[in-house]
């Protein structure tokens, strides 16, 4: 699929003025965060789906869903959802999602017909307690939160998964000597 139109997005703000500039930013040298993300035939669209030679330590969708009794995950949250990859395919599967915290990413989001939320990770999630089946999180919740904001936003994550949810931490980074001191004993204290 080719980009959406841009007309829902005000673009003053933002140095590419249109979804064709912010797709070719991957051939920009640099890393920017969600760089390759709005390329929907690249990289975005096999992900989370079945592939040839699986790579070791990645999950598909079906995957994940499987670990849980059929029609038990219906409503989801998917923070940081990039361009709503994860939550067009998660629609496949009669499951709702999608987080993101700004423009143009919303916009984009919402022109593939999905709902997205304008929410940041040091704000409270806006859901009752006990009521969301599944919550994933891609390349956001790393080392780049502050600790005290990352352990705030777990514990935020853990209030609103119903019991027996599933929390899905796709592609946590940091170093070692970080894991050890830091995330490995965050993570267990949620238990």
């Amino acid at each position: 699929p080719g980009p959406p139109p841009g007309s829902s997005v005000v673009w003053k703000a933002y140095h590419c003025k249109n979804y064709t500039c912010l797709i070719n930013r991957r051939l920009q040298k640099g890393s920017d965060d969600c760089k390759d993300c709005f390329w929907l035939n690249g990289l975005e669209r096999n992900r989370w789906l079945p592939r040839r030679k699986p790579i070791e330590l990645e999950f598909t969708q079906d995957e994940v869903l499987a670990l849980m009794p059929k029609g038990t995950i219906r409503i989801g949250l998917d923070i940081g959802g990039g361009s709503g990859t994860f939550a067009v395919r998660m629609s496949e599967r009669n499951v709702t999602t999608s987080m993101n915290f700004n423009a143009p990413f919303n916009n984009f989001i919402a022109s593939r017909g999905m709902i997205s939320m304008f929410l940041t990770v040091s704000q409270r999630l806006p859901f009752f307690d006990n009521t969301i089946d599944i919550v994933h999180s891609m390349h956001v919740l790393s080392n780049w939160i502050p600790p005290i904001l990352l352990q705030f936003m777990l514990f935020a994550i853990y209030r609103v998964l119903r019991p027996g949810g599933l929390f899905w931490l796709d592609h946590f980074f940091c170093r070692l000597v970080q894991w050890d001191e830091t995330y490995k004993p965050m993570l267990e204290r949620l238990k």
